[in-house]
């Protein structure tokens, strides 16, 4: 290795170190929520005095900023302050996800299955398996939060490498790679039809495919798998080799040889996993089955199949921790059962209070329209700079991770920026599958490093398992390589996606007009 060479990546190991020491210095993400919620009831205060000559995309109507601090919007805020709580959707998918995997960790299944696993893969092998899982997830909707990413950890830790990194690279595929994906999903007539509503605009006879990225985003989940892969093994886990572990970590797997009662109580569960699995193609296959939705397919928006993916993750992830347990005579009564239920709910504790203040923040946030304010000034300063083609959809990347770092619902931002970006773009010649494109890679990129997107206290969480002083600036400083990269690759790959000509899905165009 060159002295060059050298000196730049003890420069970037330095600038991670800063960003976590200064990341951590930073209240209890708690108090921090805290504080953010306090700083929109101010600026909707101070800002609410002005007259800003913009229309609100979704209405038409003068773009207003709504002072939370009047009586009206206080006395919406307090009566409202349950209901921020508990229809909050993350709480729901994490707990009740949460609740079949305790049982299956409790009984010891997945210590089982993953001492298996790792019986038969190598271990250079890991770092990609696992970004792949956490991309396929994607189909799940929010699964690979409760799944991927603690497994990650585990399965990390289980082969002799830092946990951390496992949890790095599972969050990397999982949140980083949102918009990467082999198998279409929920989110691409989603993002379609919000595209759509946007070109219409301008076009009221344009017609977009739902799977008008398609070929794109199938294609850039070789190139996450590929960046993540070697980041996590040449920057991110040769740092935390410095990171030692507590020394009181418990029920984690190690590398012993399955005994037989755990071989035993394996093939039962994996038995029960594989025949639930079946029934379930069973009665979701019909033409007519009530899985389906309105359309007939199984994965579109609002089918009962994706609407109970978390209930299904629960149902199979309970019924082969049970079986193991009963197998493998680590469960003796139906207590041991509740109990593996009540220690994932012990362990969510935390969790839970950072969600009250997140809930409360986000409605404050999104009552206050300062979130629109910041995409149309954005927008409109952008579309000023009269940048050639390729550097104005770089522009709508970047944009768009910007206003991702205070926004973190992709359909919900999506139906904020289209309306804006969408006809903009098709006044410049881009087409609008483009248009969602450069939206998509924007979106994703900067999921992994905002503390405002709802899981990302959850992924802390997961990082306290091993190392208890782990905090916003610990996973920051993890995930800020991977953004960076990701932000630059693939809106490189996505110009030259362009350049070349390849379709980016289904009765795409890059042109308008």
């Amino acid at each position: 290795m060159t002295e060059t060479t050298t000196q730049r990546d003890s420069f970037t190991q330095r600038s991670l170190a800063m960003v976590e020491r200064v990341g951590n210095k930073l209240p209890d993400p708690a108090i921090l929520f805290i504080a953010l919620l306090c700083i929109v009831w101010v600026l909707s205060w101070a800002l609410s005095y002005i007259d800003y000559g913009l229309a609100d995309p979704r209405t038409g109507d003068p773009l207003v900023i709504v002072n939370q601090l009047s009586g009206a919007s206080m006395a919406a805020f307090f009566s409202s302050l349950v209901t921020n709580f508990s229809h909050f959707h993350p709480i729901g998918v994490v707990l009740v996800a949460m609740l079949g995997i305790g049982v299956a960790e409790h009984t010891g299944f997945i210590n089982a299955g993953l001492r298996s696993m790792m019986s038969v893969t190598a271990k250079w092998l890991l770092t990609p398996m696992i970004i792949l899982v956490g991309i396929v997830s994607h189909t799940a909707a929010d699964a690979g939060y409760v799944l991927v990413i603690p497994l990650g950890g585990v399965i990390f830790y289980a082969a002799g490498r830092h946990p951390l990194a496992g949890i790095a690279a599972a969050f990397a595929g999982v949140s980083g790679g949102f918009s990467a994906n082999f198998v279409p999903s929920a989110i691409d007539p989603m993002l379609q039809g919000i595209t759509q509503a946007g070109a219409q605009i301008i076009d009221p006879a344009i017609i977009l495919n739902p799977l008008n990225n398609f070929f794109f985003t199938a294609s850039s989940s070789l190139l996450i798998i590929a960046v993540g892969w070697y980041i996590t093994d040449k920057v991110v886990e040769p740092r935390l080799m410095a990171s030692k572990l507590d020394d009181d970590l418990q029920d984690l797997p190690t590398m012993d040889p399955l005994q037989d009662n755990e071989r035993r109580g394996l093939r039962a569960a994996l038995w029960s996993m594989l025949i639930a699995v079946a029934v379930m193609v069973f009665v979701a296959y019909p033409a007519d089955s009530a899985w389906r939705g309105p359309n007939g397919s199984l994965t579109e928006l609002g089918a009962p199949l994706m609407g109970s993916i978390v209930a299904l993750i629960f149902v199979l992830f309970l019924l082969p921790g049970i079986v193991y347990g009963i197998k493998a005579g680590t469960v003796k009564s139906s207590k041991d059962i509740i109990e593996g239920m009540t220690k994932a709910m012990h362990s969510m504790a935390y969790y839970l209070v950072i969600m009250f203040f997140i809930a409360q923040f986000i409605y404050a946030f999104s009552q206050s329209n300062l979130g629109i304010l910041l995409a149309l000034k954005g927008a409109a300063a952008l579309k000023s700079m009269g940048l050639p083609s390729a550097l104005t959809i770089s522009g709508i990347v970047v944009l768009t991770g910007v206003v991702n770092m205070f926004v973190g619902s992709a359909s919900a931002k999506w139906a904020l920026l289209a309306p804006i970006f969408v006809p903009m773009l098709m006044e410049l010649g881009i087409s609008p599958d483009l248009a969602q494109a450069a939206y998509r890679v924007g979106d994703s990129a900067t999921n992994i490093i905002t503390p405002l997107m709802p899981y990302f206290p959850l992924v802390v969480v997961y990082a306290q398992r091993y190392i208890k002083t782990s905090g916003i600036g610990t996973i920051t400083a993890l995930m800020l390589p991977y953004s960076i990269t990701f932000m630059v690759l693939w809106t490189l790959y996505l110009l030259a996606y362009w350049a070349l000509g390849i379709p980016l899905g289904l009765q795409s165009s890059y042109t308008y007009g």
